[in-house]
């Protein structure tokens, strides 16, 4: 290696960007001398193979430009940069990054720093004659070393790799000098900061839109993402130098992060840095709906089903377990309710709630007919059982009650006596039962995207698997966007959803009254704010844009806030349920990056908000300027 500290930078793109960089050259540290060469390399078009660009012997960036005149051409989601990476005497095979081909794809690599060549070669090498050292550096040799670790693996892919393994393969570097290293296949990163780092740090950030047209800056480089097409990338960035934007976190002695379309996807350290908590959101105002942001979970104790004894739920336990021993009898449980321990002996106990959803219409003058509908009353199933529900209004009418086409309860009411105010009020109590964790070793359960559906099940599922009505140029940007969670987890049905819940959550923000009901799901994703509502219908068409059956739920979140021993008021919230064949609709919550459990309470579901909304109606004549208010109080109830 040089005498003369070079940088790495390395780019990790959610879908095919095209960022101008721009690297720095200053003089070295004795007279008259300069720091020499640079390196580029990225991936065309997402392809197998890498395009390496380098000058060994440059001192400025003349002829960086020139290789990079048609820059915008060259769209990527990897990009390697090392600047000041060559020492005298250096040629095209000894200046990084490097690349090789190896397992069908070109893979490439950087590192910053200088190893014991001689130990390095004592370790175990593959003795393959493809992954011999082409030039003289310490940095090629342990690049041969990784790939050939990969080779005896059996894996093709970094993906492949088990995480922990992968770790155990830097460290073995680790201990041989100051191991800053990069390593990637074109679609994972892999980048290790060496315990033995002395001079040199590695940094990374986040960088989401909107994107300054500034671009950024350091010591050593500057890039933008200046191309109209990069509007809406999100980067993970990896540098030996801070920029002067963004919020950039200095990696840990030893640590390893692995990186995939622009997110983290595994690290064995975690930041020393935690995240701000985010602030809770109020009601519901003009029937757009608003989502609560779970507290921290705190201890608490929960009912048992039915309340019983302790002596009674191991007298249960005992009978399910001399059935299970039962080897010549195969016995199912049909009744979830029933079914009172997990597979691991845990209890599974039900949550008590007492919900009150009030909302008042005053009008500035007397209506005197209008039709409504309600859809008040919470999910009566296997999970949720409603033990009473009662509804109130204020104004006479004829009502009507039906389930509609979606499975709602669901009141049409009608009112022809002259009012100016009208009150609706619904109480319920209601259990939410505890489940099993879902079983996804059955065969019938795919666990990878795309779904295989029978052709009956795609006529029944239709209805939420059809994409909003939005212009061709926005459906494929929201298309890259989603098959951005799919490709960096490796298209796992649920590592997908999950990441997509967890990312709205935590790149979006919570901002009342930035949106309204006619905004799409294409506003929220280039704001990157809004609320439930919206978080909502941006994670139904992300999931239907990849084949997935997805359906919009209203109802209500239990947050266990206590203001100032004030009644709890927690509001009407939205989130999503996922159809997975062979199990049925799973819940998630964008707006507070969880899955549903017993802090949710399901009301109305269906293709969209319109299809859920919990009260809506239609004045015929009268009426003038509307006041809405909406109060909702939650409660858990112990015994």
């Amino acid at each position: 290696m040089s005498a003369i500290s070079s940088d790495i930078l390395a780019f990790s793109f959610d879908g095919l960007s095209s960022p101008s960089i721009d690297l720095k050259f200053r003089k070295g540290p004795q007279k008259g001398e300069h720091t020499l060469g640079w390196g580029l390399t990225w991936y065309p078009g997402d392809n197998k193979g890498a395009v390496v660009a380098k000058d060994p012997s440059a001192r400025d960036t003349k002829s960086l430009r020139g290789a990079m005149h048609d820059w915008d051409s060259f769209r990527s989601t990897v990009f390697f940069c090392k600047v000041r990476g060559a020492a005298t005497g250096y040629t095209h095979l000894e200046t990084q990054p490097f690349s090789r081909a190896f397992a069908g794809q070109d893979w490439v690599f950087m590192h910053n720093g200088d190893l014991d060549k001689t130990a390095l070669n004592k370790l175990h090498f593959n003795k393959s004659i493809f992954l011999e050292p082409m030039g003289r550096t310490d940095s090629e040799a342990a690049f041969c070393f990784l790939l050939g670790k990969v080779q005896d693996y059996g894996a093709r892919t970094l993906a492949e790799v088990d995480h922990q393994v992968l770790l155990s393969w830097f460290l073995q570097l680790d201990d041989l000098g100051s191991a800053d290293m990069i390593l990637s296949d074109g679609t994972t990163v892999a980048a290790f900061y060496g315990s033995q780092s002395v001079e040199t740090q590695l940094y990374y950030s986040r960088i989401k839109p909107p994107h300054s047209e500034a671009g950024y800056h350091s010591d050593s480089a500057s890039f933008a993402l200046s191309n109209p097409r990069d509007t809406f990338r999100t980067a993970l960035v990896f540098s030996s130098t801070p920029f002067h934007r963004g919020d950039w976190k200095p990696m840990q002695k030893g640590q390893l992060i692995i990186a995939r379309r622009g997110a983290v996807v595994w690290t064995n350290k975690k930041d020393e840095k935690q995240p701000a908590q985010p602030q809770q959101a109020t009601h519901e105002q003009d029937g757009h709906l608003q989502g609560v942001v779970v507290p921290a979970e705190k201890p608490r104790s929960t009912p048992g089903r039915g309340f019983a004894s302790q002596q009674a739920q191991a007298q249960q336990l005992s009978i399910v377990q001399s059935l299970q021993q039962m080897k010549a009898v195969q016995h199912n449980v049909l009744n979830p309710r029933a079914i009172t321990h997990a597979p691991d002996g845990s209890p599974l106990t039900y949550r008590l709630y007492d919900v009150t959803h009030s909302t008042e219409y005053k009008y500035e003058h007397e209506v005197e007919h209008s039709t409504h509908s309600f859809r008040l009353m919470p999910v009566e199933d296997t999970v949720q059982e409603v033990l009473n529900c009662t509804l109130s209004l204020s104004s006479e009418g004829e009502d009507v009650r039906f389930e509609d086409v979606f499975g709602n309860q669901t009141l049409h009411y009608s009112i022809i006596r002259p009012y100016k105010m009208l009150t609706i009020s619904c109480r319920s109590l209601v259990k939410v039962y505890g489940q099993s964790p879902d079983d996804y070793s059955v065969g019938q359960r795919q666990a990878f995207i795309p779904l295989t559906m029978m052709p009956w099940q795609q006529v029944m599922m239709e209805p939420y698997l059809r994409s909003p009505e939005l212009p061709e140029t926005q459906i494929r940007e929201l298309l890259v966007y989603a098959m951005g969670f799919a490709e960096r987890n490796g298209r796992h049905l649920m590592d997908t959803l999950n990441d997509i819940n967890q990312t709205i959550y935590r790149d979006f923000r919570y901002v009342p009254g930035s949106t309204s009901l006619r905004s799409t799901p294409f506003d929220v994703y280039a704001s990157r704010e809004g609320v439930c509502q919206d978080f909502a219908n941006l994670f139904i068409c992300l999931a239907r844009l990849l084949g997935v059956a997805a359906r919009y739920r209203v109802g209500y979140i239990f947050t266990g806030a206590n203001y100032e021993n004030k009644i709890q008021s927690d509001a009407s919230h939205a989130w999503v349920e996922i159809y997975i064949p062979y199990l049925g609709w799973r819940g998630f919550d964008p707006t507070n990056g969880c899955r549903v459990a017993q802090d949710h309470i399901r009301v109305a579901a269906g293709r969209n908000y319109l299809d859920a909304t919990p009260t809506s109606g239609t004045i015929y004549r009268g009426g003038g300027k509307e006041t809405l208010r909406v109060q909702v109080t939650m409660n858990e109830v112990f015994n």
